[in-house]
């Protein structure tokens, strides 16, 4: 038996429920691992609320994890009970243990903590697929960055800045405006009132050729008009909301510019691409050119409590339950 976060219907955090269960067997081309800490993340209240469909209800959330292979089902030849693993885009994961495809799950380096990886697998795959795949940042460049002193801001920071390029960040407080700037943010905005004047003001009135914005529905429009003509607005998150009622006509006006919804299943469907992305996040971790902060610990017994501050944006940098 195990204890595990499942959720019967959608709601608030109360509908989280911890719950005793039967240890799941793997099946053919699954592993069943021991979790030693799991990620909380954005797309977790997703899912309990109903924005994104569970397959099927009851169902146990979390996409982000990190332990020890403790089974193999048939036809696995990747893995072997004892190996140190983790995850990033798996729904399942508010457990102390569980099963999943291990085509989806990647051998992690054992001077890489179990606490870090559940911290950084899917906010430091994000990174990579937004600074890497999603737009090439070149050195020199200025990109703004929402939500700069996120779990995932704080890897963009760091990780722009190793490229050579110039980060504007966007954050709520000026406590988390100076967390940005230690990371790698080159100038720190507090709030978005006014945005699109105050990052003129700073680009000389060139403005950026990139934005990646989290937030949603209250930044999206003050985002658009911070690109340079053909700019291109990476919206990843709906933390404030989901944004609706798009106009296509908002980007010709606005300087024909692009716009993209990325996620990491479509970037990272290949177990190729899956294997080299985690290499690189790695080994960047390994050289120190990446820092995971934890911010906060929780219990896996207190995920409500969690997700609660992660939506109340009381969090910074990384979320983790501890089985």
């Amino acid at each position: 038996m195990y204890r595990a976060i499942r959720i019967h219907g959608y709601g608030g955090p109360e509908v989280l429920q911890l719950e005793t269960l039967p240890t799941p067997v793997p099946s053919r081309g699954e592993i069943l691992i021991r979790q030693e800490a799991i990620g909380v993340n954005y797309i977790d209240i997703y899912f309990r609320t109903g924005l994104y469909k569970v397959p099927s209800l009851p169902a146990i959330l979390g996409m982000e994890g990190a332990g020890v292979v403790m089974a193999t089902g048939a036809g696995v030849t990747d893995f072997v009970p004892g190996d140190r693993v983790a995850y990033p885009t798996a729904l399942g994961g508010y457990g102390e243990c569980r099963t999943i495809a291990a085509d989806r799950v990647v051998p992690l380096p054992s001077d890489i903590p179990f606490d870090i990886a559940a911290g950084c697998m899917l906010r430091g795959l994000t990174a990579h697929m937004l600074l890497r795949e999603v737009h090439a940042v070149q050195p020199g460049e200025t990109i703004l960055v929402h939500a700069a002193a996120g779990g995932v801001g704080l890897l963009v920071c760091q990780w722009a800045r190793h490229i050579g390029a110039r980060v504007i960040g966007v954050v709520s407080t000026e406590e988390k405006g100076e967390l940005a700037r230690q990371n790698g943010a080159a100038d720190i905005l507090i709030g978005h009132d006014d945005l699109a004047a105050r990052v003129r003001k700073l680009t000389d009135g060139a403005m950026v050729p990139v934005v990646y914005d989290s937030v949603g529905k209250d930044t999206f429009v003050a985002s658009l008009d911070c690109l340079a003509p053909r700019g291109l607005m990476v919206s990843y998150g709906n933390a404030s909301g989901e944004v609706t009622g798009i106009s296509v006509g908002m980007l010709a006006t606005r300087g024909s510019l692009y716009l993209t919804r990325p996620g990491l299943t479509t970037y990272f469907a290949q177990r190729s691409a899956l294997l080299a992305g985690a290499k690189e996040l790695f080994d960047l971790i390994i050289q120190g050119v990446l820092t995971v902060r934890i911010g906060q610990r929780f219990a896996l017994a207190d995920a409500g409590a969690a997700q609660t501050a992660l939506e109340s944006r009381a969090t910074i940098g990384s979320t983790i339950l501890l089985p």
